[in-house]
């Protein structure tokens, strides 16, 4: 099955086959589709190393998303879903690189041209591989904001404001005592951003508020002895914030055991919440979302020259039964 073919069957000519195909010129979406509907209907595979030639593409684009230990992988593969899902409709496979390789994994699939551009994740304050995604001549966007963003496309959840929203949906309940339990310690050590940001709108928001402020973090086999350490050291707490989403069961079970349950200890969380428990007053991660744009900004810098800058998306509070007045 030969271009030529698609192009008879659908009544264009070749040249309108590949275009569609490339995407290099603007076509009609009644033509699109009827080219789309042919290539389906006989079957047809353009040759990839073919086509990679011709338009110097692969048509492949690379996700760099480290698997660390301290990593919540059920979160993290939301994302890599949301990238596999929305580069399909740009056709585009993902290769997927989960090793902490760092600036030598980014050198790496750039010298041997095996993508036309990479999204990376786990962006770090002061990260290492900002620099050579800066002299390297490959399109790339962060899922992430590092400390310096000149030249960089970024996209993200807003988790400054995450924080903050927390905070002031708390205290305009009327809470004057809150904790916020964060990532585990080597998550903050290694200064990764959405970590950083979540705790800065916080603390801005508690100042603000007149709010009694504690930090903690946390991993899941910790979460007992933080929840007793609060109880000892707060015992007027009254206000829960948790920005980690495999500690918020163990949690909520540790604050149980000492007769602490939501709503007459608000809860609030910050990303996903587990089935099967109380309906948690939460911020929505909003994976799909930022993995959609995120795919649409690297493909306008494929296509052509695009204007780096950051996107922030707005957070939402959704007020469920885990939040009440203090008693």
């Amino acid at each position: 099955m030969r271009i030529s073919d698609v192009a008879r069957h659908a009544g264009v000519s070749p040249s309108t086959v590949s275009y569609v195909l490339s995407g290099k010129r603007s076509i009609s979406e009644s033509t699109r589709r009827r080219v789309r509907e042919s290539i389906e209907a006989l079957g047809y595979q353009p040759h990839a190393g073919a086509r990679s030639l011709a338009s110097r593409r692969t048509n492949v684009i690379a996700l760099v998303i480290p698997l660390r230990e301290d990593v919540h992988v059920p979160v993290a593969m939301r994302f890599a879903v949301s990238v596999v899902t929305a580069a399909r409709a740009h056709d585009h496979d993902v290769l997927l690189l989960t090793q902490g390789e760092g600036p030598d994994g980014l050198r790496r699939v750039a010298g041997g041209a095996m993508v036309d551009g990479v999204i990376v994740m786990d962006v770090e304050a002061d990260d290492a591989r900002v620099p050579v995604l800066r002299e390297l001549d490959l399109p790339s966007v962060l899922i992430g904001v590092p400390e310096d963003t000149e030249g960089l496309t970024c996209v993200d959840l807003d988790f400054a404001a995450a924080g903050a929203a927390c905070v002031h949906h708390l205290a305009d309940l009327g809470h004057t005592e809150i904790a916020f339990v964060g990532q585990p310690p080597s998550v903050y050590e290694r200064r990764t951003g959405f970590a950083e940001r979540t705790v800065t709108g916080f603390e801005l928001a508690a100042a603000e508020r007149g709010v009694r402020a504690t930090l903690r973090p946390c991993s899941p086999d910790t979460a007992q002895g933080v929840a007793e350490e609060l109880l000892r050291e707060r015992p007027g707490l009254t206000g829960l914030i948790v920005h980690n989403e495999p500690s918020v069961g163990p949690l909520l079970d540790a604050f149980t055991e000492y007769g602490r349950t939501p709503p007459g200890l608000s809860v609030v969380a910050i990303g996903p919440v587990p089935s099967g428990g109380p309906p948690l007053t939460s911020v929505d991660l909003p994976a799909e979302e930022v993995g959609a744009r995120a795919v649409g900004l690297l493909m306008d810098k494929i296509d052509g020259p695009a204007h780096p800058g950051v996107t922030l998306l707005e957070p939402r509070l959704t007020s469920r039964e885990s939040t009440a007045s203090p008693v």
